[in-house]
């Protein structure tokens, strides 16, 4: 049974939530605010996190800053009021994985979780084993090993290295790069997947002698590119 957490200050929403996901077999943790929400981060694993913004003391924005801090890979769906553009971007840019604006349909917001949930556990059948100049990319289990080191990656940036590492030398663009990894819901500004390369180069590169596996493609994009 998968288990979520929801974090949110308003009791209806969170009651709301946690109706319609255990219709759908969920098991579901209530947490009123950030601070609790981490607590409960620190002693349990969970399998999504649905996070509100705007939340008294510890809100949204500090919650998922602190989730990624800690390379904790769980999926999070941000749930808001304030639906600007720029809030949508910042959110995704922090580590989200999607992003729900109040008042919202619950059940849209439940397919919402099972969509997230499919691209984070992987589809069935997936390819072998990707193994390049000591980088090992495993779809059955979304683990990636640097020198025999396991590389902790959120969701985005898991599937950003997978999208390019199954087209070595292949030049992605930034719009294709959003097509492939955020779908064609969204349209945020390019500088969200400069933002998720930049933390992915940076933790493949903690590991001693680890190559340089995304090339960037001055004026088109990135590109995967190792000896195999």
């Amino acid at each position: 049974m998968k288990k979520i957490l929801v974090a949110d200050d308003e009791a209806k929403i969170r009651e709301l939530v946690r109706m319609y996901l255990e219709k759908e077999g969920f098991k579901v943790t209530e947490a009123t605010d950030g601070a609790s929400a981490l607590d409960y981060l620190a002693r349990e694993h969970f399998d999504l996190v649905i996070l509100d913004l705007m939340m008294p003391n510890t809100d949204g924005w500090t919650v998922c800053r602190e989730i990624r801090k800690q390379d904790n890979p769980v999926p999070i769906i941000m749930l808001t009021a304030r639906g600007d553009e720029i809030d949508r971007v910042l959110g995704l840019e922090l580590g989200a994985d999607d992003y729900v604006v109040k008042p919202f349909s619950p059940r849209e917001l439940v397919a919402r979780v099972k969509a997230v949930l499919r691209r984070f556990g992987g589809e069935k059948n997936e390819p072998e084993v990707l193994v390049y100049d000591g980088l090992t990319i495993d779809p059955s289990s979304r683990k990636v090993e640097v020198n025999g080191q396991v590389v902790n990656l959120t969701p985005k940036e898991y599937d950003l290295l997978y999208t390019m590492a199954l087209s070595p030398g292949r030049v992605f663009t930034r719009e294709q790069l959003l097509e492939k990894v955020w779908g064609y819901d969204f349209f945020g500004e390019m500088r969200t997947v400069d933002t998720h390369i930049t933390r992915l180069r940076e933790k493949l590169s903690r590991v001693p002698g680890a190559a340089q596996y995304i090339v960037t493609v001055w004026g088109v994009g990135y590109k995967f590119e190792v000896n195999k």
